[in-house]
């Protein structure tokens, strides 16, 4: 979980890869509607939410108990009990760090209907996990390998 920008593709993908699992991009299932506003600027309300949560809540259901890896921006907990209700045992692991890092990856990235520009919309909604909530922050300034070697050993000490 966290901002666009924070990493969540790229260290989804290698993630899903060491623990032999499948990765889901969340951004994929989103509706047209939701990629088109963002595309032009506009941030999503919680309903234009709701049914990509239920999407992404059906992805993490289907597949009980290893997996899948997906890669979602469960930027309030409300969004992240909503993939709750699906799959009770998820685990969330927040990719944060700072915004001029996230920005400057988000500047410079090709082909992706997020602009930089709601990168501040995004991190006004953002609230961390919280102590209830299973899960761990991770340092997105760190190499996504350094990053994926502490969500394995977070995920192999904790689940």
């Amino acid at each position: 979980m966290g901002v666009s920008g924070s990493g969540k593709t790229t260290v989804g993908l290698a993630l899903a890869s060491a623990l032999g699992v499948s990765f889901i991009d969340g951004d994929d299932l989103h509706p047209a509607a939701n990629k088109a506003k963002m595309a032009a600027g506009t941030p999503l309300t919680d309903s234009d939410r709701q049914p990509w949560l239920a999407a992404v809540g059906q992805v993490l259901h289907g597949e009980p108990g290893r997996g899948p890896v997906v890669a979602c921006s469960a930027l309030k907990k409300a969004y992240r009990d909503a993939l709750r209700s699906f799959a009770p045992d998820t685990v969330f692991l927040h990719l944060a760090g700072g915004s001029a890092l996230i920005r400057a990856r988000m500047v410079h990235r090709e082909h992706h209907f997020m602009p930089a520009a709601l990168l501040d919309s995004q991190l006004d909604t953002l609230e961390p996990l919280q102590t209830d909530e299973r899960g761990c922050v991770l340092d997105t300034g760190q190499t996504p390998a350094a990053i994926v070697g502490d969500a394995v050993a977070w995920l192999r000490a904790s689940v």
